[in-house]
């Protein structure tokens, strides 16, 4: 089993910069995918970027060039860097892992099995 545990939401400004954590605890060391999603009310969860066990990223187009997401060399700790955010950046930001190597071409919600409680993103202007 894996338990993963977000922090660091909280409200931020157009324009800001936020940076998210997840704790990872458990059997991480059978862990390959980590990622983040985010769901906003009345939506459904999207994949925001994913990063495998070998550093290999892929992120959503819409964050491209303003989220970074890293992981410890221990992949104990999945992280967001969150910059230049935007309104449309807002709402429930969770961290997800798998086992399995990361998809190459999309960032799936049914593609993880291992998900956490999900932290609060505000953008205000």
């Amino acid at each position: 089993q894996v338990q993963l545990v977000e922090s660091g939401g909280g409200s931020v400004q157009v324009g800001g910069s936020l940076r998210l954590s997840c704790a990872a605890s458990g059997n991480t060391d059978k862990i390959d995918c980590m990622a983040w999603f985010r769901q906003a009310p009345g939506k459904e969860r999207e994949g925001v970027a994913h990063i495998g066990g070998g550093g290999t990223t892929k992120y959503a187009d819409s964050v491209k060039g303003r989220f970074t997401i890293s992981r410890d060399s221990a992949g104990n700790t999945l992280s967001l860097q969150m910059n230049n955010v935007r309104p449309e950046d807002a709402g429930m930001y969770y961290c997800a892992a798998d086992l399995f190597i990361c998809r190459r071409t999309s960032i799936r919600v049914t593609d993880f099995y291992y998900w956490g409680q999900g932290t609060q993103v505000t953008v205000s202007s």
